[in-house]
């Protein structure tokens, strides 16, 4: 068994993309994870098959995480189904529309602050209490390297991650006396669906493979590998770090 072993965990946006290696990830460390989608259920039912392959429990919930009502039921199904959950990875994320700030509809900033930030605020309050009665409880958001950055035509997603990793910071003063671990991981450029929508909305690259030989050791970043970060911070490795952010970038920023 691996180091998860006897733990359960709930990762949004599971089904696809850095979500599914981070709940592969944990699954092969041996958790038992439950993961939720908005749309795609064929490749959530898919990787919570994967899941089950490996030996663990695993189910695939939809739920909207910007709607508060849908991101509640989601942990009180997950509670249901697994029993008592120690770990959450709140991923579930989407794109601004690239605006400048005078042309951004104000509607686009809440709907990201909903899905970023108010989504991850209404799980932790639903799951970090009961995560205070076990030997160890571990919330881990993805944010963005964005934070770092702020660059032009992105306000509601800057703004949105900025506010997730400020809900990350105030819980793990708050419940580092609790015995559970808050982190923050940030990834830059990543080869998922989202990331190959990007450079090719920004800049005109049909395949993200083509941008392999300009970046940081010779290919841009893998889910697998921001997934290996948060496999660190939740076992061993991480047993004595809470409160901090990790950039997932290759030293680009």
């Amino acid at each position: 068994m691996g180091s998860l072993a006897g733990r359960a965990a709930l990762v949004t946006g599971g089904g696809r993309g850095i979500g599914r290696e981070i709940a592969l990830g944990l699954a092969t460390d041996g958790a038992d994870v439950a993961i939720s989608f908005r749309r795609d259920e064929e490749s959530a039912a898919a990787t919570a098959a994967e899941i089950q392959g490996l030996g663990r429990r695993s189910a695939a919930f939809s739920a909207s995480i910007d709607d508060v009502e849908q991101a509640a039921a989601l942990a009180t199904e997950t509670l249901e189904h697994f029993g008592p959950v120690d770990l959450l990875v709140h991923n579930a994320g989407i794109a601004s529309r690239g605006q400048d700030v005078a042309h951004t509809d104000p509607a686009e900033i809440e709907r990201l602050f909903r899905t970023h930030a108010l989504g991850g605020f209404v799980l932790c309050k639903h799951l970090v209490p009961q995560m205070r009665e076990r030997a160890r409880g571990d919330v881990v958001m993805i944010s963005s390297v964005a934070t770092s950055h702020m660059a032009a035509y992105s306000s509601p997603y800057n703004m949105a991650k900025a506010a997730l990793e400020a809900l990350a910071m105030t819980l793990a003063k708050e419940e580092r006396r609790n015995g559970i671990h808050v982190n923050v991981v940030a990834p830059g450029l990543v080869a998922t669906e989202m990331g190959r929508r990007l450079v090719k909305g920004a800049m005109g690259v049909e395949d993200i493979s083509t941008l392999d030989e300009g970046s940081p050791f010779g290919h841009v970043c893998t889910p697998e590998e921001v997934a290996d970060v948060v496999r660190f911070l939740v076992g061993d490795g991480g047993r004595y770090i809470t409160g901090v952010k990790i950039t997932v970038d290759g030293g680009t920023f």
